[in-house]
């Protein structure tokens, strides 16, 4: 079975979230398992250079964009195992940044008829390929629109994932003639028409033979008017081909015994304690290893449900702990977590911007990670904490609450703390229940780090299930 992933972005090439991750690490899981996975991307002019020089360049072709033809170079590159395409052209990809230019619509236009164009010239013609997020939910709309009758494309499956519903790639009207080469027969609420504009998101969700996103519950909560950012009703009418798989993580990346971004690897409580010590240390904080470390590895968006933590951070100091916090983004939150690392000197290290070291010492070092999401398609930061020893406290929502089991205090089962409705003295009197146990049951806490540690959120099994679900498509056509 041959599968192609088109993606906007993978580790370790461009990143700028947990898309890059999952792209990085899906493709090595399946190959592991005995599929033939490569992947397509663009080639921005960030990729590393030492990167770009490993490249081998072998083609050139043209690629329609409405009524223009545009170039584009074919480059690969051999990375564990896994071919990797780079589509290059200077005028859409070579710039500082992947996304956020105002002519996105056209730059990923001309990536997602890109890839089609570029198929028979790859070494393994793909019998599925794999889209992910609005960048390349064009890809299933053309193969049917443009390719559908051409031999060499004839009985290849396109599964398109939701990573998450919130960005979608909404454009005017006009891009169906000036860059996508679409009548107005693909203008309507079953096709491309979002609220008088064109969504290449729906395009994806109208068009892939199959749907996923990254979690079980956020496939059902999208089909909700509350989660389905106005496509929840297209949605439900898809529900038949929609499925949740949760993301994993990359364990050898990933892993508290070898990372040698650590200040000591470890396995158990002990080393991470180690770790606390030294991270302390490291950002000024008084070194004392009964003051709780609470950290948050973020994106500082509402999304992530900073509102909640602003309107209860003094009751939260108030527990005699520390507070850490690694991330960047919207520039009221980050002047609020200025204010508090002033009012609090020693007690809050509010760090504004984005280091993978450090965010591994943190994940190390702290006791308590706080994802108070307002939703969360699947979210990694949790599988990070555990599989550092840190305990996770999360709202109920999407992967959040398909992977962090609560507390029980009776029968002493769970991996973590959580608390349902999106309310800051819920989220305040979780933690007030984590605090207390880890200040006053030590070995109990203890025992939840440990098994935390030992818990499995690799992507073998998830990886088992996407080759299931390319093995059911495949099978459809028989």
């Amino acid at each position: 079975m041959n599968v192609l992933f088109a993606a906007s972005e993978c580790a370790p090439f461009i990143k700028t979230g947990g898309l890059g991750d999952v792209i990085g690490a899906l493709p090595q899981a399946l190959h592991k398992k005995g599929a033939n996975v490569s992947v397509i991307l663009p080639n921005y002019g960030d990729l590393p250079l030492h990167f770009k020089e490993q490249m081998q360049w072998f083609k050139s072709i043209e690629v329609p964009v409405g009524w223009r033809r545009q170039f584009c170079g074919i480059e690969k590159l051999q990375y564990q195992g896994i071919t990797f395409y780079f589509l290059d052209n200077e005028y859409y990809f070579k710039r500082h940044g992947s996304y956020g230019f105002g002519d996105d619509g056209e730059r990923f236009a001309f990536f997602s008829r890109a890839v089609l164009e570029a198929l028979p010239y790859l070494e393994e013609r793909p019998d599925i390929i794999h889209c992910h997020d609005w960048q390349t939910g064009l890809i299933p709309v053309h193969l049917k629109a443009h390719y559908e009758n051409n031999p060499n494309y004839q009985g290849i499956k396109t599964v398109f994932t939701i990573h998450n519903l919130r960005y979608q790639g909404v454009y005017p009207k006009a891009v169906l003639s000036d860059l996508l080469d679409l009548s107005e027969l693909y203008f309507h609420m079953d096709a491309l028409e979002f609220y008088g504009g064109v969504s290449y998101l729906k395009g994806g969700l109208a068009f892939a033979d199959c749907v996923t996103t990254v979690s079980s519950t956020y496939a059902d909560e999208i089909q909700t008017p509350y989660y389905g950012e106005r496509l929840d009703g297209f949605l439900r009418k898809r529900g038949a081909v929609l499925h949740g798989i949760v993301n994993g993580i990359d364990n050898e990346s990933y892993n508290p015994k070898s990372d040698e971004n650590l200040f000591l690897p470890y396995d158990d409580y002990k080393g991470k304690s180690f770790n606390k010590k030294h991270l302390q240390e490291t950002l000024g904080l008084p070194i004392n290893a009964d003051i709780p470390i609470i950290s948050m590895v973020t994106r500082l968006v509402d999304q992530k449900g900073i509102d909640l933590i602003l309107h209860v951070f003094h009751e939260i100091m108030g527990l005699d702990v520390q507070f850490v916090l690694l991330g960047t983004g919207d520039q009221q939150y980050e002047e609020s977590f200025r204010h508090f690392e002033e009012t609090y000197p020693g007690e809050v290290s509010a760090n504004l911007y984005f280091d993978e070291a450090l965010a591994r010492q943190i994940y190390a070092g702290s006791d308590l990670f706080l994802m108070p999401s307002q939703f969360e398609p699947c979210g990694i930061g949790q599988l990070l904490a555990l599989r550092y020893g840190t305990l996770p406290l999360v709202r109920e929502t999407g992967g959040l609450k398909d992977t962090v089991n609560p507390y029980n205090e009776i029968t002493e089962e769970g991996n973590g703390f959580s608390f349902a409705n999106y309310n800051a003295h819920e989220l305040l009197n979780t933690i007030e229940r984590a605090v207390a146990l880890y200040r006053f049951q030590p070995s109990k806490w203890n025992n939840l780090v440990n098994r935390a540690m030992n818990l499995d959120y690799s992507w073998s099994s998830s990886s088992q299930k996407y080759l299931k679900l390319y093995q059911d498509l495949l099978k459809s056509d028989k």
